[in-house]
């Protein structure tokens, strides 16, 4: 299993602001897109988790640009499990044109919760071996 996964992304004239550019708040959603595809090409589809009794929230997230992106701009997301705690995991993220050009990196931080409502719940082995071993994208 490779560490770095990648999620094609076509932008979309809606994405794009007055100035040219991708909204910043459409990364996020980029990056959310990933996640699920990541988790998914490594066995563990995000209803398959949800059936498990498990889900994850997003606690925290960090974005730093380089460049903007624009319309029609064919550009991929790539995902790495940056770390692994008790009940919470971080993966990294780059937006990439081109398949090199980073335009934006960002790192994003999930709580795993239980389904039924009951709260914070330790990672479970289903998530941890979708995860694998970590190999950050950043420092």
């Amino acid at each position: 299993m490779s560490d770095v996964f990648t999620h094609p992304v076509s932008v979309r004239y809606l994405e794009v602001d007055a100035q040219g550019v991708v909204f910043n708040s459409w990364y996020l959603a980029y990056f959310d897109d990933a996640m699920t595809a990541f988790l998914s090409a490594r066995g563990l589809p995000y209803r398959a988790m949800l059936g498990a009794g498990y889900d994850v929230q997003l606690v925290r997230s960090e974005i730093d640009w380089r460049s903007g992106v624009g319309w029609q701009d064919a550009i991929e997301v790539a995902v790495s499990t940056a770390r692994i705690g008790r009940t919470s995991f971080a993966l990294d993220f780059e937006v990439r044109r081109d398949g090199s050009e980073v335009t934006c990196s960002g790192r994003t931080v999930y709580v795993v919760v239980a389904t039924d409502g009951s709260g914070k719940q330790e990672i479970p082995p289903v998530i941890a071996d979708a995860l694998g071993e970590p190999a950050p994208l950043r420092a």
